[in-house]
């Protein structure tokens, strides 16, 4: 199942870890938009849906979260 963007910047902000944790996240959170919120409804509806077609084990390896470690001999050295 692919993902676009927004439905994993989405899936990052609100997923607590898990594919349950995360579907009842989205419906927690869908339960209190307004009626002018529609694009997100949209989007959270399509989440949700796609979540429903996946596996526990298929959202494991969903690469949600970017790699944050610093690459080595990176221009300034700097570490985070």
């Amino acid at each position: 199942m692919k993902f676009n963007k927004e439905e994993k910047i989405l899936m990052m902000l609100y997923s607590p870890g898990t594919r349950t944790g995360l579907k009842e996240e989205l419906l927690r959170m869908r339960g209190e938009l307004g009626n002018r919120e529609r694009r997100l409804r949209s989007l959270t509806d399509s989440v949700l849906k796609k979540l429903a077609q996946i596996t526990d084990s298929e959202f494991d390896a969903l690469p949600l979260y970017p790699d944050l470690e610093p690459e080595e001999g990176g221009e300034d050295g700097n570490q985070i």
